[in-house]
């Protein structure tokens, strides 16, 4: 696999606090230049953003994030608000906490919620695996599965701990077939990228991975 082909599976990511337009309108640069899946940025920059770019590549942005306890009304706000200023795609973070408690019909009911929004849009759910047993990211394979969500997605990036490998296998083992894999957090290195895709994964959550092919001045 060489790194064109990985590049096409990356959300070429900013979601830094301190991520200002300056930073965005570079990050939007790269992903046009490197053939990027999409470019993730804050949803206080999606207008601008779509602007900018024109269509040439679509926009993720996130709902509930990091931490997920927003209410159902809240995320729902949130993410119509994002689809009216342009966002392709929305990468939304469950209630944790509800997991915790066994709610995962709630959970369920919120990611339909989110998924009646997106319409046709993409929608990835946001797990946060690196707080989970694996007895619950098995049930939240089948809640995301049932809600008909596109994507489960590993991580924020913001928490403990990022992908690991393990848990694309088990996504892979337990999500139904409407649905794919988004690895997230702590990718970087294509060595690392390549083995994510081969496991299953469909797009890769990461700022590193078009940093290292500048480095390495390795050209399209």
């Amino acid at each position: 696999m060489d790194f064109e082909e990985i590049l096409a599976h990356v959300d070429h990511t900013n979601l830094k606090p301190e991520a200002g337009w300056n930073d965005i309108k570079e990050l939007c640069d790269e992903a046009i230049k490197y053939h990027t899946a999409s470019v993730c940025i804050p949803s206080g920059y999606c207008k601008q953003a779509k602007d900018y770019l024109c269509q040439r590549v679509p926009i993720c942005t996130t709902v509930g994030f990091p931490m997920g306890y927003a209410s159902t009304a809240a995320k729902v706000f949130e993410a119509s608000d994002a689809v009216l200023n342009g966002a392709d795609e929305i990468d939304m973070v469950i209630n944790l906490g509800w997991v915790k408690d066994g709610r995962f019909d709630d959970v369920t009911k919120e990611i339909r919620a989110l998924k009646a929004v997106c319409g046709n849009r993409v929608l990835k759910v946001i797990i946060e695996t690196c707080l989970l047993t694996e007895e619950e990211k098995i049930r939240l394979c089948k809640c995301v599965t049932e809600a008909k969500a596109d994507y489960i997605k590993t991580s924020t990036g913001f928490s403990k701990g990022g992908a690991t490998f393990e848990d694309i296998i088990l996504f892979k083992e337990n999500i139904g077939p409407n649905v794919k894999i988004k690895a997230a957090g702590g990718i970087s290195t294509l060595e690392d990228a390549e083995k994510f895709l081969r496991l299953g994964a469909d797009r890769l959550g990461t700022s590193r991975i078009v940093k290292l092919v500048k480095e390495g001045g390795l050209m399209l």
